[in-house]
């Protein structure tokens, strides 16, 4: 896959561009520059996209392209790039391919041969992380949870000991029993942060315990308008009381008094759920020094 430094107006290019999550006006000059140059806007909605076009006074021709048809969209556009045309990608709102339409047709391009080049921009996930107040130094994107209540279920279990900040996206009609499975699954003392309505009319950001969130979100019906970004801050990293570490130190006396170190640690490991590190730490500096 060719990428780099292109002109709006370069043919066999497919243009990846991100678009306002709300306001208008969060649209790059260079967006702009690609939008009004592009021969094609590859658009998920093409009435959403032609508000946005119409506003700058872009005129360009709009081709649909949502997850009902993309595969065979994507196929037309590499035909239309192989005829030196040039295609800006687009979602409704944001960067497309991130829990949106356009990794399909992104692939398939790369796949043929063709330019591929980003126009960064507008991302709800980042908006919603600067403005959060969470120190989140690392975080895992996890986009929408599963509709079905099981494997929501699942799904967080699975979550549950990332040693990380959990951003998800959700919908209106969903986010009331998105709320309640967070907070039985990670625990009602985690901080969390809901985002709704970014950039728009109505944005609202607000920060609690995940045990307190249901309740909120309860209060007031208005709530619950709207798309939203949850951030679930990092579970706070559990450290070895001291009872903690002299009972691991009789276990481990124990075993080597019987045991080579290596099995002793292995089998320490196994009966206490200890990290390894710390218990071979533990077992050298209780072990003979011949031994160590």
């Amino acid at each position: 896959m060719a990428t780099g430094e292109a002109g709006p107006a370069s043919g066999r290019t497919l243009y990846v561009v991100a678009t306002p999550l709300g306001n208008l006006r969060d649209v790059s000059l260079r967006a702009l520059d690609v939008l009004a140059g592009v021969d094609i806007i590859a658009a998920e909605d093409t009435r959403v996209t032609a508000k946005l076009l119409a506003r700058h006074g872009i005129a360009s021709r709009l081709l649909s392209v949502h997850e009902h048809n993309e595969r065979r969209r994507a196929a037309e556009i590499v035909t239309l790039l192989g005829h030196g045309k040039s295609v800006a990608l687009v979602s409704d709102a944001g960067t497309p391919g991130v829990s949106d339409p356009g990794a399909v047709v992104v692939r398939a391009v790369s796949d043929a041969g063709f330019t591929i080049v980003p126009v960064p921009g507008p991302s709800a996930v980042i908006a919603a992380l600067s403005a959060s107040g969470i120190d989140a130094a690392r975080w895992l994107f996890c986009g929408f949870l599963p509709a079905s209540a099981s494997a929501r279920r699942k799904e967080l279990e699975r979550l549950r000991d990332c040693p990380c900040a959990l951003v998800f996206y959700e919908a209106p009609h969903r986010i009331g029993a998105t709320l309640d499975a967070l907070a039985v699954a990670l625990g009602a003392e985690r901080e969390v942060v809901v985002a709704r309505e970014l950039t728009k009319q109505f944005e609202s950001i607000h920060r609690c315990r995940l045990g307190e969130a249901p309740a909120w979100l309860a209060a007031d019906t208005d709530r619950s308008r709207g798309e939203f970004v949850v951030i679930v801050d990092a579970p706070v990293a559990a450290q070895p009381s001291d009872e903690a570490d002299a009972a691991h130190d009789r276990t481990l006396a124990v075993l080597l008094s019987e045991l080579p170190l290596a099995q002793a640690v292995r089998i320490a490991v196994a009966l206490t759920g200890a990290p390894r590190k710390r218990l071979y730490a533990r077992a050298l500096a209780l072990s003979p020094r011949d031994e160590a």
